[in-house]
């Protein structure tokens, strides 16, 4: 078993046997680094899950090497005293022996770059949001109010625009070159949006995951671009827990205390799934939802954003059953009436 702290530059191994005898200690350079693991015999070679770790990931197992990524923070216990290369590398290797360690799966070249594209997307929303709420404090400090949400733009533009306005002229000139920041973002989200809509259609498992209520191409996308794959899962129920859907326990002495969910997960594809379960439960999706159902009886009971978290999660389990057993979606309505 090799254990390697990955760096920009140099890289620390650490080589052990099974039963984990030191056998090596090296420190190497990024392009000794790749020559040094192509002389080994075939191992196990162990890294953090972090910057670049899924490439080296390829490139080992392209050596034929066995890779096995570990999550930091699982890595981190296991630290002796000093925090320093040498002490990460052999962490590595002596928390990777552990037979209850929980391992991630490398991603193809094909699941990064669907990611960065998925991200891009999500990075210029997150940058118009920012421009939107700026020109919102604008005006706020002259008096006029605007609702929250993008929809507002035009009556932004028409308090900017007004003939008769008593805002300063250098106030309105700065507010719409702000709003031709907006419509540039906008232009390039739509651009974004297109390409995850065309990809999602040309692949089998994004189209099935589309049959799901409440799943559109984005959220489709999310799961195929970050999630790994379904058979890592022993059931639905894990698969909602790596997303962190399931709530956080404080529980002790036989007594069960559970507290909001754990958000602890990948938070990609958490996000899309409470979006698509919330668009199920606005007024126009309430339409669809049976009365006597599961849903109907929730929300009869229980505030609309807990109720979206426990759609969130049946989701999840509904999204692993299907892709498990490669089926499209099943109303279980439907199929309790045949």
């Amino acid at each position: 078993m090799i254990g390697v702290d990955l760096a920009k530059t140099v890289f620390q191994v650490h080589g052990a046997s099974m039963t984990g005898q030191p056998k090596f200690r090296k420190k190497l350079s990024r392009q000794n680094f790749p020559k040094f693991m192509a002389d080994q015999p075939p191992a196990v070679v162990v890294m953090e899950a972090c910057g670049s770790a899924h490439h080296w990931a390829r490139e080992m197992i392209r050596l034929g090497h066995e890779v096995r990524l570990i999550a930091p923070h699982y890595v981190k216990p296991f630290v002796k005293r000093q925090k320093n290369d040498e002490a990460d590398a052999e962490a590595i290797v002596i928390a990777a022996q552990r037979p209850e360690m929980r391992f991630v799966e490398p991603k193809s070249a094909s699941q990064q770059s669907t990611a960065i594209l998925y991200r891009s997307r999500q990075r210029l929303v997150r940058q118009r949001t920012e421009i939107v709420n700026a020109l919102r404090a604008c005006l706020y400090e002259y008096g006029h109010i605007v609702p929250l949400g993008i929809q507002n733009i035009g009556r932004i533009r028409e308090i900017l625009e007004e003939k008769n306005s008593d805002l300063p002229l250098l106030m309105r000139e700065e507010c719409l070159e702000m709003l031709e920041q907006i419509a540039d973002q906008t232009t390039r989200i739509a651009a974004r949006t297109t390409k995850i809509k065309e990809l999602a259609a040309t692949q089998e498992t994004s189209r099935r995951l589309q049959t799901v209520p409440g799943v559109g191409p984005l959220t489709a996308m999310a799961v195929q671009a970050f999630a790994p794959t379904m058979d890592s899962f022993r059931n639905g129920r894990d698969f909602a827990a790596w997303l962190g859907l399931v709530p956080r326990q404080f529980s002790s002495g036989g007594k069960e205390r559970l507290g909001r969910i754990t958000k602890a997960g990948q938070a990609d594809i958490r996000q899309m799934l409470i979006i698509g379960a919330m668009s199920r439960l606005n007024w126009m999706g309430r339409k669809s939802i049976p009365d006597g159902s599961w849903l109907a009886g929730m929300l009869g009971r229980k505030p609309r954003m807990l109720v979206a978290i426990a759609l969130a999660n049946k989701m999840a389990r509904q999204i692993w059953a299907m892709l498990t057993r490669n089926e499209n979606y099943r109303n279980p309505t439907l199929a309790g009436v045949a």
